[in-house]
């Protein structure tokens, strides 16, 4: 008769080897990259991230906001002493555009994609902004200093910078002037006479905006995205963009949808150029009256007020946000805080349709965090940041949410919980200059 007896000593030999087949790099990632999305996909149905509301609860502390030493998470938008409670005064030059030609289709860079990577837009659209002027990089290069993502060895460069959910332009701005021989700019305002100017003269930029798209619940939702436009064409009314998901290059999209609320209002209208620096004094030419990065924000600041005149529901809502951003680019910071109540208002109150609310917005944006923190409304932060964190991501990998809670917790007196939120935005985003500099100004090194 056959002999079944297995040595029992082979179990734990197979578990252990079993284990070390698991923590290999490659088998790690993509074992927990489908355990993250399985647990995303279970959390998101059973608490839709779209349900979750902030009710703002603080009155602005107009008298008594300081700055203290706590750095702004935005170089262009730094703290001032004490909030205003009134815009400046209106900058209104006439805008006059050089008359250009009815189409321009700009080439000579290589087109790049953000897929086979995690939140790759920001990356794959500079680097085509960047090739565009002979930059020899490419989107990892870009990646590797703007969303390192967190340093586990078990995983491999891609499932590292997975959390990073979205590059913020003034990091795009800075890996630019800091990284690369060139210069990039950004300015609030936008429009598509000054895209056209620009584009005529053979600039292109960036703009990030919004759009919708079927989420796995087959409901419409709304997400940030990164655009490189690259052309126009007056007789269509289009411009060409080299989008780097679904609609792939030289995909044309119509003025009126490009310009729409939830598209680049969404994001106060903001574009960024990249260009040689000995061509610096033609852009500021052809940006007029642009080139003040003041005048560009009242001008948003119109843009914003004049579609909070004549719209209603969810457009509503991308349109007081916009005002907010605005205010907050002129370090207007009671009256930010107000239009972005007026914003949450209108967000709580949008029905449900075939459409989401836009619960991805404080993922891509933290006018809100300076608005309220600056007005000395700090648990209002805090609970902006919880909910943002708990409520509307299926991780807390935010690191700039975790950031400005942990400023406003520091102004409360939570010192130990400032501390652990900066380590951790830090270990989110290695060498990222806010954290490091908010742990260094508490005297700790990090």
């Amino acid at each position: 008769m056959q002999n079944r007896f297995k040595p029992i000593w082979l179990v734990p030999i197979l578990v252990i080897l079993g284990i070390g087949i698991f923590f290999l790099p490659p088998v790690y990632s993509r074992v927990m990259t489908r355990l993250d999305s399985w647990q995303s996909s279970i959390k998101y149905r059973l608490n839709p991230p779209d349900q979750a509301v902030f009710q703002p609860t603080q009155q602005s502390a107009i008298e008594t906001v300081v700055s203290g030493t706590m750095p702004a998470a935005q170089a262009t938008s730094s703290p001032t002493q004490s909030a205003t409670l009134t815009p400046g005064p209106t900058l209104a030059p006439t805008i006059t555009f050089t008359p250009v030609p009815a189409t321009v289709k700009l080439t000579g860079f290589r087109y790049e994609d953000q897929k086979n990577r995690w939140n790759y837009c920001g990356p794959a659209n500079l680097s085509m902004a960047l090739n565009f002027w002979g930059w020899d990089g490419n989107r990892d290069a870009v990646a590797k200093v703007v969303k390192p993502g967190v340093q586990d060895p078990k995983l491999d460069f891609i499932q590292q910078g997975r959390s990073d959910v979205n590059v913020m332009p003034y990091e795009m701005v800075d890996f630019v002037n800091d990284n690369t021989q060139f210069h990039a700019l950004s300015r609030l305002g936008g429009n598509i006479e000054i895209a056209k100017s620009l584009l005529a003269a053979g600039f292109p930029f960036i703009a990030e905006k919004g759009y919708y798209e079927k989420d796995y619940a087959g409901k419409v939702a709304w997400l940030g995205h990164y655009q490189f436009v690259t052309g126009y064409d007056d007789v269509s009314q289009e411009l060409i963009v080299q989008d780097t998901w679904n609609d792939g290059p030289n995909f044309h999209i119509s003025y009126e949808d490009f310009m729409a609320d939830e598209a680049w209002l969404a994001f106060d209208n903001i574009f960024i150029v990249v260009y040689p620096t000995d061509r610096e004094n033609d852009v500021m030419n052809l940006l007029g009256p642009y080139a003040d990065a003041t005048w560009a924000a009242q001008h948003a600041l119109g843009v914003a007020q004049d579609h909070i005149n004549k719209t209603n529901g969810i457009n509503l809502f991308f349109s007081w946000f916009a005002k907010g951003m605005s205010h907050v680019a002129l370090q207007e910071y009671v009256d930010a805080s107000t239009a972005f109540d007026q914003a949450f208002t209108v967000y709580n109150e949008i029905g449900k349709d075939d459409k989401q609310r836009p619960y991805r917005m404080m993922w891509y944006q933290t006018g809100p965090y300076f608005a309220y923190f600056y007005a000395g409304r700090y648990q209002d932060v805090i609970n902006l940041a919880n909910i943002t964190l708990t409520d509307t991501i299926s991780k807390p990998t935010l690191e700039e949410s975790i950031y400005w809670r942990g400023r406003a917790l520091y102004m409360i007196g939570n010192t130990k919980g400032a501390v652990d939120d900066f380590r951790e935005a830090l270990r989110l985003h290695p060498n990222w200059g806010p954290a490091i500099q908010g742990l260094q100004d508490l005297g700790i090194q990090p």
